[in-house]
């Protein structure tokens, strides 16, 4: 099972004794009754502290800790871990209630924010981690990533008011900001939030894009002149070109590739190699992990040598 902030584990401190100072680079220690206030309290202030409760006595508990061990190693000091011996002491357990072994209390900021209970697989933990070590970039990523993908400006506006209002100078929450004023339709809006995001920053490459793609469409012809130009003479570069710019504005990315991949094979010399300059262009509005970028870097990679 798992739960949000239970309860609190200020009950420990009562029988916890002086406290002693800890190494702070020290990702995995022993947890104590006297040591409990600093190495766990105090220090879930700054990082999650996964408590792992166990004996080698119980084969899965065994389990449970190398798999933790590993994985404290795999996350980079995203989160400490602490191991008690219910064998040695058995406070800690009892004022947390263990029940089964193993078990695994996530203490953050001085309560109870994750437990499980009883044998757990791998995966199930990485993705009790993942939410703990997730950035506020990346949990609004996962927010705005289905609603972007059916096209709900509006709740996206919603979700990213949200975060602006708790973190108004995140730049992040402003990229993805300035990204969705773009879709709606608002590009002298999304001008105005990109001047207040360092050129430095990463991702900020996106809504820059965009907004360049949505100024040279702004002086384009209709698509639907562009189309009955390419009927007549579909070898029309400069026609694939418009028409390719409109479709990524639209977010019809496939085609709009597909007609840059047409540019390039036809003519790459065409206006200073403008077909690969912008299938890599359209292919940053479709990030990294995106398997129609993928697909078309391979093409563009495999025509190219």
């Amino acid at each position: 099972m798992i739960s949000s902030q239970i309860w609190s584990v200020a009950t420990i401190r009562k029988d916890c004794g002086t406290p002693t100072a800890m190494d702070a680079q020290q990702s995995v220690f022993e947890v104590t009754r006297q040591s409990f206030q600093t190495d766990v309290v105090e220090r879930s202030r700054s990082e999650p502290v996964v408590l792992l409760f166990w004996t080698e006595q119980v084969a899965p508990s065994v389990d449970a800790r190398k798999t933790l061990e590993k994985l404290v190693d795999q996350y980079q000091g995203k989160f400490a871990l602490g191991l008690s011996d219910v064998t040695e002491d058995q406070v800690i357990a009892r004022e947390l209630r263990i029940q089964a072994l193993p078990s695994i209390r996530v203490i953050v900021n001085g309560g109870v924010a994750e437990q499980m209970d009883g044998p757990q697989g791998e995966s199930a933990i990485r993705t009790m981690l993942d939410r703990l070590t997730m950035s506020s970039g990346d949990r609004l990523r996962e927010s705005l990533d289905e609603v972007v993908e059916r096209e709900d400006w509006d709740t996206a506006m919603a979700i990213l008011q949200q975060a602006l209002n708790e973190e108004p100078h995140n730049p992040k929450f402003k990229i993805e900001w300035a990204d969705v004023l773009l879709h709606k339709g608002q590009p002298e809006e999304a001008r105005k939030v990109l001047a207040t995001i360092p050129e430095d920053e990463p991702e900020r490459l996106r809504p820059a894009t965009r907004l360049e793609l949505h100024e040279e469409s702004a002086a384009m012809q209709p698509v639907d002149q562009i189309e009955r130009i390419l009927e007549e003479t579909p070898n029309d570069l400069n026609a694939r070109y418009e028409i390719a710019v409109q479709m990524a504005v639209r977010r019809d990315y496939e085609p709009a590739l597909d007609n840059l991949m047409f540019i390039l094979k036809t003519d790459r010399s065409f206006r200073d190699d403008i077909g690969r300059e912008t299938m890599v262009r359209i292919m940053n509005l479709m990030g990294k992990n995106s398997p129609v970028a993928k697909q078309y870097r391979r093409r563009m990679f495999n025509f190219m040598h």
